[in-house]
């Protein structure tokens, strides 16, 4: 492998494993900071590889790949959250910085350890529990009222890997491959996780930063609308929100934080439900992303520092950034992929009908489903930044054609 140009003066390189649109969102913070990237891509054509010159192929599950790779890196961090155990491994053993740490990251990775944690230090969530036979299912049914959730504890994303159960058939199959994998490394290999089916207000996120110095930053907490298990758009703030309940669910992440000793941006995503006993404003956690999220790309419009300048300085351990909101909304609304291959049309489209919408599109190639990109829009009056920003990504989705 090629070394990458390391910046003059004494600059870092960053690597990133995987070429997602969440390394190519880091080039032009990285290019402000003077700090090289490193990519190891799937593919020449990835989204980061078209933007950042130091992306070679390679596979992340291949050890001795990812060890040559690293060798010209200061420090590692994740496109995404699927390195294997062995390779995360075989890095710290060669003294590689790792951000966030094999200990962390497994957190994200492994949902039924995540809820044991969560459970321990305290942080409200769903009923849940480990299930690896229909009899396991049905009391959790009977104890908890139907439909369940029934999820895969590792490997599921934007809704895939998770089911509404209404009976244990609903789960057979899975229960199935729970016992062939019983001792080794699959999705299923600790059983399903199921959990209670939360009647929930809305959902919501937090994004937190965290150094390995132990500084922290938190950005607004965020609401977040979701169709067919995608998150199509983000509300920054969560509109209406009881003031006492942010403060709380940061508080809470924050806590998640220091207990789990994450390094880097993360998110957490969370349903606000109705407190039975009080009727007060509460929170249970849904899921860990350990990188950053979706959920906060409002911020590299919307915040003093986006969410991925403040990743690349948490994981370098400079000073953070202020994570302040830049105007009193912002609204970010995902593009999805539809039936129009050709996007540069509709995107001088969109930019030239309202000149202050931010467009980033991620290079990637059009499937219908597939987050291709997303618009942001700051201001006051939240419903007619909702209103342009969703025209604008239903326009490039080809949604609309006016």
């Amino acid at each position: 492998m090629t070394s990458p140009q390391r910046a003059p003066g004494g600059f870092p390189v960053v690597g990133i494993i995987g070429g997602g649109q969440l390394a190519r969102m880091c080039a032009a913070p990285a290019a402000e900071l003077a700090i090289t990237l490193s990519v190891l891509a799937e593919a020449p054509d990835a989204a980061a590889a078209q933007v950042i010159p130091s992306a070679p192929v390679g596979d992340y599950t291949d050890v001795e790949t990812v060890r040559a790779w690293a060798r010209e890196c200061d420090v590692v961090t994740f496109d995404h959250e699927h390195v294997p155990a062995d390779v995360l491994a075989a890095l710290a053993a060669d003294g590689v910085t790792l951000h966030p740490s094999p200990d962390a990251l497994h957190f994200a990775q492994d949902k039924l350890a995540m809820r044991e944690r969560m459970t321990a230090i305290g942080v409200a969530c769903p009923a849940w529990a480990p299930a690896r036979t229909a009899a396991d299912v049905e009391a959790f049914g009977a104890e908890h009222g139907w439909p369940v959730i029934a999820k895969t504890p590792r490997g599921g994303y934007d809704g895939k890997g998770v089911r509404v159960v209404n009976r244990p058939e609903d789960v057979a199959d899975w229960l199935d491959l729970a016992a062939q994998q019983d001792g080794t490394t699959g999705p299923l290999a600790d059983g399903i996780l199921l959990e209670e089916k939360v009647d929930f207000v809305r959902e919501l996120a937090v994004l937190i930063a965290r150094s390995p110095m132990g500084q922290a930053a938190a950005w607004p907490v965020v609401e977040t609308v979701q169709t067919d298990g995608i998150c199509t758009e983000v509300l920054a703030p969560a509109p209406g929100l009881d003031p006492d309940l942010a403060a709380v669910v940061t508080e809470a992440g924050l806590r998640i934080a220091e207990s789990l000793s994450v390094t880097g941006v993360f998110a957490i995503e969370m349903f606000e439900v109705t407190d039975p006993g009080t009727g007060a404003p509460a929170y249970v956690v849904n899921e860990l992303a350990m990188r950053p999220h979706n959920s906060g790309h409002w911020s590299m419009d919307g915040a003093v520092t986006g969410q991925f300048e403040q990743h690349l300085r948490a994981v370098l351990d400079l000073p953070l950034g202020s994570p302040t909101p830049r105007a009193p909304f912002t609204v970010m609304a995902n593009v999805l992929g539809g039936d129009h291959p050709e996007l540069y049309p509709a995107y001088r489209h969109v930019m030239a009908r309202d000149p202050e919408l931010k467009v980033h599109l991620y290079g990637k190639g059009v499937r219908p489903g597939r987050k291709i990109g997303h618009v942001n829009l700051t201001g006051t009056d939240l419903a007619d930044l909702r209103e342009r920003a969703g025209h604008a990504a239903d326009y490039l989705t080809g949604v609309i054609t006016e």
